[in-house]
């Protein structure tokens, strides 16, 4: 039964910011009632963790150690008793605040260095980044703000089988019920076709803007009514339609109308600007959609971890390599450029598109600054993971 849900359902991750409504397409199985070839889900091969020292990090010398400690404590909060970084989080409410030169005596003193090494001995991966986007928006539908804004809609199914099928842990099957039966949840296609009700948190102008919002998986909405700005407010993941991430950018340099150089997140906004009468189809292709829920408006927003985000120190990983709330030493170049950003961070949030040991996500910050480096970053890097003195290596998979 289970293989047919599979099927049926489709998969996601479990919740966590979208730009992480991605998950694998389920195994490839035959559509029979009980689905017998379907083959079990295999947890993917672990990374190892390989001993450094410290003066081995390139960059560590002269790193902003400090922003890294205030986000260290910022993520120790929603961290369970059972983690190994709560006594580290302990100390740190006693390590000097806002010193670089201290904060890094107190990590060389409180964690060991491990570079982390992919299962197939990789020691280099993607580094992407994201950022809060800033609209326009209203509460009510008008001329210029008609594109809603969805929270969860009351008929979306959500299935955790982690408890009879430990290898599904980090999935999460999606859909709703047509009688007795669990079906595909409707696509984006669908959705925006009208098929799905939900609440609406607001309307926006722009539907591009609303879609790179969902990937985000967080942003600000600066309200308008009658003409005048009122408070903003923040939003931010809550959950996702199951259907799997596909990647605009990818489709539309296969379709021939953008090429790899341009499909930037700004060059995706350029061609829709100049092609509105294909957007609709071309959203449509991906066909995974985000809905939102209204968080505090002060404040970061917040990550997988359950920990405000912050600018230039939070890092999304896959938690199937990298525990969340660890701290991570990132070695990689600033967007389209060979300039060295060497940084200590911390694993704070997750993405579905962010599969696999050496594959991060370096949070900009908000508004159209960060957005614009966020949108031009696809660099190389590697990650040395930084783990407590004294405790066991994370074991993961």
């Amino acid at each position: 039964m289970a293989a047919t849900v599979v099927l049926v359902a489709g998969c996601a991750q479990a919740p966590s910011p979208e730009r992480a409504a991605a998950c694998p397409a389920p195994p490839a199985c035959p559509v029979l009632a009980d689905c017998p070839a379907c083959p079990p889900l295999k947890p993917p091969a672990a990374a190892r963790y390989e001993p450094r020292e410290f003066s081995a990090l390139p960059g560590w010398a002269a790193g902003a150690q400090a922003a890294a400690l205030r986000a260290f404590l910022t993520g120790c909060e929603p961290l369970p008793q059972s983690s190994p970084l709560k006594r580290a989080c302990e100390e740190a409410k006693r390590a000097p605040q806002g010193e670089d030169a201290a904060a890094r005596r107190w990590f060389e003193g409180a964690f060991s260095a491990y570079a982390v090494i992919g299962p197939e001995g990789g020691a280099e991966g993607l580094i992407t980044g994201y950022y809060e986007p800033v609209l326009s928006g209203s509460r009510r539908r008008g001329e210029r703000f008609r594109h809603p804004v969805y929270g969860t809609p009351e008929d979306l199914v959500s299935v955790d089988l982690a408890a009879v099928a430990p290898e599904t842990r980090h999935l999460r099957l999606r859909g709703r019920l047509e009688g007795r039966r669990l079906v595909p949840y409707w696509s984006r296609g669908e959705i925006e076709a009208g098929a799905m009700r939900a609440p609406v948190l607001a309307w926006v102008e722009d539907p591009v803007e609303l879609f790179f919002l969902q990937i985000q998986g967080s942003g600000l909405i600066e309200l308008e009514h009658d003409g005048r700005r009122g408070e903003p407010i923040r939003l931010g993941y809550a959950d996702q339609n199951g259907h799997p991430y596909r990647s605009l950018g990818r489709h539309l340099i296969e379709q021939g109308k953008l090429t790899l150089e341009n499909a930037s997140m700004q060059g995706i906004k350029a061609w829709a600007a100049a092609n509105p009468a294909e957007l609709q189809e071309a959203l449509s292709f991906n066909a995974s959609y985000v809905f939102l829920r209204e968080l505090p408006a002060h404040g970061g927003p917040i990550g997988a971890l359950g920990a405000p985000l912050s600018a230039g120190a939070s890092l999304a990983v896959d938690p199937r390599h990298i525990p969340l709330g660890a701290p991570v030493f990132l070695a990689t170049t600033f967007p389209l450029s060979e300039r060295p950003l060497q940084r200590l961070m911390v694993a704070q949030d997750t993405g579905g598109a962010i599969r696999g040991a050496v594959r991060g996500d370096f949070y900009w910050g908000g508004g159209a600054e960060a957005g614009q480096q966020a949108g031009r970053m696809r660099q190389r890097g590697r990650f040395w993971l930084l783990w407590p003195r004294g405790e066991p290596l994370p074991r993961l998979q």
